[in-house]
């Protein structure tokens, strides 16, 4: 099968299209047809070796990717839930890559059906942001009507799912952004954008009741200040550990990103509902993926890069 992986860590130029062997399905799994394949910040540094450097163990050639949409093409001993021809989307296992793959594995019970009126391409796109953002939203920060949020980094794939779950659960959101993504926003409904690039955000930020941080680094550390007393803030940008506040008054939270079909079929319910739209979408074939992951570690994007594995 044709794959994009890695045979050292490295920038871009480490990155390979070729050849590497079929997947087969074991027990309790699925081989999948890969349609599509979208790009997330994890995948370069996977590349870069972020993650070897934390301690996770990889094996040689590694290739990239997490989340995909795709349809059965073999099923495991003790899987009856899913059939061959079944159109499926989903995120590998926690800590596995390899999506950007014609073909994967994967354990059935962790993947869900794609609804029929959404095209591979935007499943994909909605897999891991729209896991992610479920996760930071509803189940860690537990975000209520009435409740004011910041999000850090508004244009970028989770955050912009984050904002539209944040309103439709009936919270006042406010983003941080450059200008030109300004409007963009907007459209997503947040209430309030700050431009990064002129206005210090804790200078016009107080008295939230909860932060999202995706951008890490300095910003995830100053983010504290603009929290009320009993705030809370999930992090996803700063590594497997929440940072430490310096205040006692508040909760440093890190979101986990349960691989299971319920969270999936959340995403769908959410989009069915109208409450997530896919945000667009820029697409690359499989052979240009190192394209998309050298704009992607750039991180200076709106919406999503996806692979086009397939027709």
């Amino acid at each position: 099968m044709k794959a994009i992986y890695i045979e050292q860590f490295g920038g871009p130029e480490v990155v390979q299209f070729g050849d590497l062997p079929d997947p087969a399905p074991g027990p309790g799994q699925v081989l999948v047809e890969v349609h599509a394949a979208s790009v997330n910040g994890a995948d370069w540094k996977v590349c870069a070796g972020t993650y070897a450097s934390r301690g996770n163990q990889f094996t040689f050639p590694v290739i990239i990717g997490r989340d995909f949409s795709g349809v059965v093409g073999a099923v495991g001993t003790g899987v009856d839930d899913l059939k061959v021809g079944d159109e499926v989307f989903g995120v590998l296992e926690a800590g596995r890559n390899g999506t950007y793959a014609e073909k994967i594995v994967v354990g059935a019970a962790i993947i869900a059906k794609k609804p029929a009126g959404l095209s591979h391409v935007n499943a994909a796109a909605l897999a891991l942001i729209g896991l992610t953002a479920t996760a930071a939203i509803e189940n860690c920060l537990k975000l209520q009507s009435g409740e004011t949020i910041l999000i850090q980094g508004g244009a970028g794939g989770v955050a912009s799912i984050a904002i539209q779950i944040a309103k439709h659960l009936g919270a006042r959101v406010i983003t941080t952004a450059s200008g030109p993504n300004q409007p963009y926003l907007r459209s997503l409904g947040a209430d309030q954008v700050i431009d990064y690039t002129t206005t210090d955000f804790t200078t016009v930020v107080s008295g939230c009741d909860a932060v999202l941080d995706t951008v890490g680094g300095d910003v995830a550390l100053r983010s504290f200040k603009v929290l009320k007393p009993g705030g809370r803030a999930a992090f996803i940008a700063s590594g497997a550990q929440a940072p430490t506040p310096e205040r006692s008054d508040v909760t440093s939270l890190r979101p986990a990103a349960t691989r299971a079909r319920a969270p999936l079929e959340r995403i769908m319910e959410l989009h069915k509902a109208g409450a997530i739209a896919v945000p667009p979408i820029k697409e690359y074939a499989l052979s240009d993926a190192v394209e998309a992951i050298r704009i992607s570690a750039a991180r200076h994007l709106q919406g999503k890069l996806v692979i086009k594995v397939r027709d």
